[in-house]
């Protein structure tokens, strides 16, 4: 009896943290697709789209060459067209590839 119910206190752990990490992203996603229809990038997702380091995409802020939006928790975003505006005077955009 006691296998059983220790079973399903554990299926009742598991199946919340689901449930948690399934809003988590629901809220990332709104956030994502809500800036003027425009997706928007953080910085981890700049990072492996530019193959660059956090520190290049800072000196990038702070040089002024890509356009950044900071909300109240303190995060940075970009939008996806100014990205791409940015990959395409970088030249790093690829032909025949996919865009943002």
């Amino acid at each position: 009896m006691d296998d059983k119910k220790s079973f399903e206190d554990w299926m009742r752990i598991i199946l919340s943290r689901f449930d948690k990490i399934d809003k988590t992203l629901d809220q990332m996603n709104k956030l994502k697709d809500c800036f003027e229809g425009n997706t928007l990038l953080d910085n981890h997702d700049l990072c492996k789209l530019l193959g660059v380091t956090k520190r290049t995409i800072a000196r990038y802020r702070q040089k002024k060459l890509l356009p950044f939006y900071t909300y109240d928790n303190g995060r940075v975003y970009y939008k996806a067209s100014e990205v791409e505006q940015f990959m395409q005077k970088k030249g790093k955009t690829q032909t025949g590839g996919t865009s943002l």
